[in-house]
């Protein structure tokens, strides 16, 4: 992995003419209000503010990104490594504010070492209330986008470097919450390379990717078009034919085996072939990336949302979901409530993980949480049976106010052969299993679970993209449904449903 030390790192002015449309950038800045100096610290700043250009470590304002109205705050390193003191916090905090009263995304570019050392604790101190102007922002339904910068360590990493709804890194930037000059100081040895480094931190799943300076605007851009495009008070989308459709006239078992080619239409098919755009984001934030799960902001038609679903393992040996993709769906669904856009969830699970890494993972405790989340999410939500649906790991993505199915999908406590096995002691039994226990979506739908079905004109694995763009249609109508109904409501109708539903199942 190559090291930062032989790259030359964009300045803040720099990298705000790399980003911002030209012309178009307002300076937020006044005079900084410095605390009582020494001379030493005088003496300091005098220099750093020659050296830099700029009269603090951050320079704030607002500029257009390919169209869109941002605030930004940018870090200028060569001021005192991008130290934050409190004339420093003072800025951020008052452009974080003026961003949340002006209703404009954020996008902040830290590069710094941290707090402040010639301002000591109430320096330190600072990151709480710039993390509280953060916090606000975010609770008011806005975009808060980072991009990490080399480098970026100690308090800010530890604060606003780190809570972006969207976060990603320029390459091979050092990112840590500990300096590495200070480990080496404190402990006398080197600490160890390449741990923190923005490409370690994406496979660690900890940063949703690594982007060149040049691409940082398409990005921006791309994300703030899906995330500026939500269902509520626009125009419904046009009635899908698919909502005539009725359960293929098949056995459960017919329909186990077409979910179960090989060829079949995938959630990542899903996406390339029925969205108009889906930008992936990448792990739980807390370093764990289980490749069971799939995240994206994405756009279909008209209708904005938060994706997460089952990805289907691309090796047959591959493990099964684990619990580190529940916690990354429960990254997802705090994302959808706090920018205020429908969950799409998409179910497509041959079962989760059985082992002794999910249970010591808490694999049941994570269904249990993503479940609880699911049932009482404060956002409209819509779920894609889309194949295989077995066990607590399809149940754990399946609540929402409304429920499409592909026609060959099917929902099972265990798959079949697992059923048949309890009961019979033998898989024999399978296929006399699923039909008796309602697997299919024409039980699911006769039932009240499934409120719309996708053809598959015989198998979906024979028609990949028209497939797709036919369940594209019709979860672009779903959402638009679900996005025209107060959140209250849908929360207390998504309660009685699935109440309903239980009792209705029993008996």
């Amino acid at each position: 992995m190559p090291t930062t030390e032989k790259v030359r790192h964009l300045s803040a002015t720099e990298l705000l003419a790399a980003v911002v449309d030209e012309g178009s950038f307002v300076s937020w800045d006044t005079l900084p209000e410095q605390p009582a100096l020494s001379e030493d610290y005088a003496r300091d700043l005098a220099k750093a503010r020659e050296r830099s250009g700029t009269d603090e470590s951050v320079i704030t304002g607002a500029g257009l990104i390919r169209g869109h109205r941002v605030a930004l705050i940018v870090s200028e390193f060569s001021f005192l490594a991008g130290s934050i003191g409190h004339a420093a916090a003072q800025r951020i905090v008052a452009a974080v504010e003026r961003a949340t009263a002006e209703g404009l995304p954020l996008l902040a570019g830290p590069a710094s070492g941290g707090t402040r050392m010639q301002e000591g604790t109430p320096a330190f101190l600072s990151m709480v209330k710039i993390t509280g102007a953060v916090r606000a922002h975010r609770q008011a339904g806005l975009p808060y986008l980072v991009y990490l910068r080399h480098p970026t360590t100690g308090g800010v990493m530890a604060s606003w470097g780190s809570l972006g709804h969207i976060n990603v890194a320029e390459p091979g930037a050092l990112l840590g919450f500990l300096g590495p000059r200070v480990y080496e100081a404190l402990y006398g040895e080197a600490f160890p390379d390449n741990v923190q480094v923005a490409e370690n931190l994406f496979n660690k799943g900890l940063i949703d990717g690594v982007v060149e300076p040049a691409d940082l605007a398409d990005l921006v851009a791309r994300a703030l078009d899906i995330l500026s495009t939500t269902c509520g008070g626009r125009v419904a989308p046009p009635v899908p034919v698919t909502l005539a459709v009725r359960p293929a006239a098949v056995d459960a078992w017919t329909s186990i085996g077409i979910s179960r080619r090989q060829r079949r239409p995938d959630l990542r098919q899903l996406l390339k072939f029925g969205a108009n755009d889906a930008l992936p984001l990448n792990g739980t934030g807390q370093g764990e990336k289980d490749p069971g799960l799939l995240l994206a902001l994405a756009r279909f038609g008209s209708q904005s949302c938060i994706v997460l679903g089952h990805a289907r393992p691309l090796r047959r040996d591959a493990p099964g979901m684990g619990p580190g993709s529940l916690r990354e769906a429960r990254r997802g669904m705090k994302l959808a409530e706090e920018l205020r856009l429908p969950l799409l969830t998409v179910i497509d699970t041959a079962g989760a993980a059985l082992s002794q890494e999910a249970e010591e993972g808490g694999l049941a405790g994570e269904i249990a949480r993503s479940l609880h989340e699911l049932i009482g999410l404060e956002s409209p939500s819509v779920s894609v049976l889309l194949g295989q649906g077995a066990g607590g790991g399809a149940l754990a993505l399946l609540p929402a106010d409304r429920t499409i199915a592909a026609q060959h999908s099917w929902l099972s406590p265990l798959p079949p052969e697992g059923a048949s096995a309890i009961v019979h002691r033998t898989t024999s039994f399978a296929p006399g299993m699923a039909q008796a226990q309602g697997v299919n979506v024409a039980s699911l739908y006769a039932n009240g679970l499934v409120d719309h079905i996708v053809d598959e004109r015989d198998d979906a694995s024979l028609e990949p993209r028209e497939f797709c763009a036919r369940m594209a249609r019709a979860i672009e109508y779903e959402l638009g449904a679900v996005g025209r109904v107060a959140v209250p409501e849908l929360v207390a109708a998504r309660m009685r449903k699935f109440s309903d539903l239980g009792s209705r199942l029993g008996g």
